[in-house]
């Protein structure tokens, strides 16, 4: 499923520079601030996102790469001429320290702990090395997604001597280097601290050990190995990484990153690895901070805690675009992340998508549908909410998607699961997200004298309509009947009224396109059932 096309279309030059859409001025800021409106000298304007593969892809690094390439999207537009890449890098060469909670064969892998990712057997047995195993299924991932990246390893960069230039430089500027972490560590830690971890040539372990002697001329440190030995290695070849944070810093020397984004919690770190940057001479990428989710109770979500929603669970209730939709809206703000925010990011993007159409082109690419579909969007579909498609299900009592598609079906002419895959998605996941999440908070209510009287009415008035009724008749008819029974509260009371009774729940759809799709026969035997289920004694 791709939601993101490499080519946005043309967009006049004096939209672009007005627009206010969050990845334009991001855009911008990268041209102007760091670029200085000029090409790098690489020949490419490199944009990078970053993967720690001891453990599995998470909703995090689906909203990292779909943030950052709608700001590579909306790049392309502004500077044309400038070619872009996107490098996905995993830092594979980590230590792994401790074992994964969600893996077999642990205790193989334990055998391994302080080894490099890629060094240690897969425990799935279907990749040489664990790192590998994780490298996939972000490459699965992402490719799921229809991202445009770069896919680029860490062990592969030391490994290749590609760093090489790097760490030699790290090695030049020791002391420089040295002076902008201490300050950040612990007593303790400043002890032993050195940017380079060797490479144990005996254990293949990755060590934190004191540097006691440094050769500049001969790219070596002399490191003392935790058994008292002195051992002499190379930093280069990948007999040596470096501690995350030089790691990162040096990375964006070598690589010349131009922009990359990270979450609220790391800006301590971006603030060190980008004066370690500068120390090795190069200015660093354009930054963005992101807020991190809240769980339903309002903390912070950790991997650890399992207190989050992932992208996997999201999927079995929606569509990917309402996901990406999440990610796009206010992304310096925190926001709680649970089962609940499904419904409303589903019918937000279904509406931002069906708005597209009648805007004009200054409207339509600060159209948050435009960032997620790189401005190639779909046309829309029947105008049918998920909000409207879990009341469906709740009043047709069915989990059969073919139920749901009869309503469907004569509600839209034309409109079936073939010609409409887009809504077929979502008529499988309404159903899944109703039976998991509406169906055990079901509570129904007995109607007040002066609402069983408004529901007699309404009942009257539906039927003296005839045939398929439009949902704006409907509507009118519902709300013409509130109206006439003051009784009943004001029109938002009467509204919640037919929720409560009809539906068991506290909000629901608009009525009209309700009873248009759910046809006036049977929402008529809707209000009669409740009417007879709690009929006066």
């Amino acid at each position: 499923m791709s939601m993101m096309s490499t080519t946005p279309p043309a967009v006049p030059r004096d939209l672009l520079d007005s627009a206010a859409a969050w990845p334009f001025q991001e855009a911008r800021l990268l041209l102007e601030k760091r670029l200085k409106g000029k090409l790098p000298g690489k020949g490419y304007v490199l944009f990078e996102t970053g993967y720690g593969p001891s453990g599995l892809p998470h909703i995090g690094t689906f909203g990292e790469v779909v943030r950052t390439q709608m700001v590579q999207n909306a790049f392309r537009l502004i500077a044309p001429d400038m070619p872009t890449r996107l490098f996905c890098f995993s830092d594979d060469m980590d230590g792994l320290r401790k074992v994964p909670d969600n893996i077999p064969n642990k205790e193989m892998v334990a055998k391994h702990l302080g080894q490099p990712l890629t060094t240690i057997p897969d425990p799935f047995g279907t990749h040489p090395s664990f790192g590998e195993h994780n490298n996939a299924r972000l490459r699965a991932f992402l490719d799921e997604f229809g991202f445009e990246y770069e896919f680029q390893s860490s062990t592969d960069w030391y490994r290749s001597g590609r760093f090489d230039k790097g760490l030699l430089r790290v090695l030049e500027c020791y002391d420089d280097v040295i002076n902008v972490v201490l300050p950040t560590l612990g007593e303790e830690r400043r002890e032993t601290y050195s940017p380079f971890l060797p490479i144990d040539e005996e254990t293949g372990r990755v060590l934190q050990v004191p540097v006691i002697e440094r050769n500049v001329d001969a790219g070596t440190i002399v490191y003392l190995r935790e058994d008292g030995k002195k051992i002499e290695t190379p930093v280069t070849g990948g007999r040596c990484k470096l501690q995350w944070k030089a790691d990162w810093g040096m990375r964006w020397y070598v690589l010349g990153v131009d922009y990359e984004m990270s979450g609220k919690d790391l800006i301590p770190s971006v603030a060190l690895a980008t004066r370690i940057c500068r120390i090795l001479g190069s200015e660093p990428p354009q930054s963005f901070s992101y807020e991190l989710f809240l769980d339903a109770q309002g903390q912070k979500i950790s991997k650890s805690r399992g207190n989050g929603l992932s992208v996997e669970e999201w999927l079995e209730y929606a569509n990917p675009e309402s996901l990406a939709l999440f990610m796009y809206q206010k992304p310096k703000t925190a926001k709680r992340l649970h089962f609940d925010v499904i419904p409303r990011a589903v019918d937000e993007y279904m509406a931002f998508v069906e708005s597209y159409p009648g805007q004009d082109e200054k409207d339509r690419i600060n159209n948050p549908a435009w960032h997620i579909h790189g401005g190639h969007l779909p046309e829309p579909g029947p105008s049918l909410s998920y909000s409207l498609l879990l009341n469906l299900v709740s009043v047709c009592g069915s989990d059969d998607p073919a139920t749901l598609w009869h309503y469907i079906s004569a509600y839209a002419p034309g409109v079936t699961p073939d010609t409409a895959p887009g809504l077929n998605v979502l008529v499988e996941r309404a159903i899944a997200y109703y039976r998991d999440f509406v169906l055990p908070n079901k509570k129904f209510r007995a109607p007040t004298a002066e609402e069983r009287a408004a529901l007699e009415d309404l009942r009257a008035s539906l039927a003296a309509l005839s045939g398929p009724v439009a949902a704006e008749v409907a509507q009118s008819a519902v709300y013409e009947t509130g109206k006439r029974h003051p009784g009943v509260g004001e029109l938002k009371d009467w509204f919640q009224t037919l929720y409560q009774v009809l539906l068991g729940q506290d909000r629901g759809p608009r009525m009209g396109t309700f009873i248009a799709l759910y046809g006036l026969p049977e929402t008529i035997a809707l209000i009669d059932k409740a009417l007879a289920d709690n009929a006066p004694a």
